[in-house]
């Protein structure tokens, strides 16, 4: 169905409705191989199954992509944003204290730092 074959940046360039008749062609063109492939057909029909499939995969990897960062810019400067565009970093690192959290004293620290403060040592050989 597809006549040339549609390189990523090309893809990007195209718009929703585009890639979905794009995709729409593929599925089909897939099912008539599938179908040439049950019914015993051309070597050269059988081997084009994977660049298809591969087309296929890339489309909808692009969509995904396409509508995450719609997504993400509709959420950019918002304190909170949706668990998917977050950093995915490691549980310990997800739950850690913040630097801001971090920094905080206690009213009892404060003091402490207050009336006691640090011993310099000075080192003479």
């Amino acid at each position: 169905m597809s006549q040339k074959k549609l390189t990523t940046v090309g893809m990007r360039a195209l718009g929703k409705t585009e890639l979905k008749t794009e995709l729409d062609n593929l599925k089909e063109e897939l099912q008539q191989l599938r179908t040439s492939q049950v019914t015993g057909g051309v070597q050269s029909k059988l081997a084009k199954i994977k660049t298809v499939r591969k087309q296929i995969a890339r489309i909808l990897t692009i969509m995904t992509d396409k509508q995450k960062r719609a997504v993400a810019q509709q959420y950019a400067g918002k304190k909170l944003i949706p668990l998917d565009l977050r950093p995915k970093l490691t549980r310990a690192k997800r739950r850690a204290l913040t630097k801001k959290e971090l920094s905080i004293k206690t009213k009892k620290q404060m003091k402490k730092d207050k009336n006691r403060p640090r011993l310099t040592c000075v080192y003479k050989p």
